[in-house]
């Protein structure tokens, strides 16, 4: 059974109710009761901290300030932007993808050259990006992304669609993201051309990242570099999901060497040496993912939905 209210709590909940549900003032919620304006700012507060009272902002492009101020602290990041959950998982995607697109512009100083992932997140950060969210931006893609089967929309459109907002350059990879022979991705990044992309990439003032899942839905199974088979002769080996086309474990490590060394793109070293990493991330499917990015080190800074965020400080 629960403990009875005492006289002060029942006062702050009519207190709470005067100001909040008949809009009346501290003074005259004062002379109603006859206290004075100090004791019902006093209450309006003990309300508050009570949990009487539970304000909360329901605005799309919200922010949930004292949850970002818990991922900053968990995890050490350098900063953490959370917004609430749509109705939708597609909704809850589009308010973190304009989050990410929000604060991309808000960097401070703002990076001469940002390299850029791929996959839907990043396409939705793109999309959501205005026109002159930055001057000048160099943008470089840091990991291979030309699709075996031709899908539209893929990497180098997303890094287009980013520079050009920006009035800036792109520095596009020409290679897939994994190749069949060890001997052709060597091939590959020994030409003149990608050689230099990656160099560029490597010395980037900022990178913007997403990581993908360990299962049939993963982007790398629907453009074609991986089979089901694949996929699932990974996941039997402990991996979560993939950072820039590395799949890793709860723990971060690399769990396919072979395949690892196939793959075209920077290192996960690189992202851990950065000093500006932001990681985005949404949706249920990625928590796995989510939780080893933030754990290991691979960002300074996350954007992700509340659920998400809960979910990685719920946990010891």
């Amino acid at each position: 059974m629960p403990a009875p209210a005492n006289d002060n709590e029942l006062l702050a909940v009519r207190v709470a109710e005067l100001y909040y549900d008949e809009n009346r003032t501290q003074d005259e919620i004062g002379a109603l009761l006859q206290i004075s304006r100090w004791k019902v700012g006093r209450l309006l507060a003990q309300a508050r901290e009570d949990g009487i009272v539970r304000i909360e902002i329901v605005h799309p492009r919200a922010r949930r300030l004292g949850v970002e101020r818990l991922l900053r602290e968990r995890f050490g990041l350098a900063d953490a932007v959370v917004v609430p959950v749509g109705g939708a998982e597609d909704e809850t995607l589009g308010r973190v993808a304009q989050a990410a697109a929000d604060h991309l512009g808000s960097l401070r100083p703002m990076p001469k050259t940002l390299a850029v992932s791929w996959g839907r997140t990043l396409t939705a950060v793109a999309d959501r990006l205005p026109d002159g969210w930055a001057r000048g931006v160099t943008v470089v893609q840091m990991n291979g992304g030309v699709s075996v089967n031709r899908r539209p929309g893929g990497a180098a459109s997303l890094a287009a669609t980013v520079a050009q907002r920006a009035n800036g350059q792109v520095a596009l990879l020409p290679s897939p993201a994994i190749l069949e022979r060890l001997e052709t991705k060597q091939a590959i990044e020994n030409d003149r051309t990608v050689a230099g992309v990656l160099e560029q990439a490597a010395s980037a003032d900022a990178y913007l990242f997403t990581a993908g899942v360990c299962d049939a839905t993963s982007a790398h199974v629907q453009n074609g570099y991986l089979g089901a088979d694949d996929i699932a002769d990974l996941a039997r080996r402990g991996a979560v999901g993939d950072v820039l086309g590395r799949y890793i474990d709860a723990d971060g490590h690399i769990v396919a060497p072979e395949l690892d060394a196939r793959t075209v793109g920077l290192s996960l070293d690189r992202l851990r040496a950065a000093r500006t990493s932001v990681f985005v991330t949404a949706g249920r499917a990625k928590h796995d993912i989510a939780r080893t990015v933030v754990s290991s080190g691979l960002c300074t800074m996350m954007v992700t939905d509340e659920e998400t965020a809960l979910t990685l400080l719920e946990e010891k």
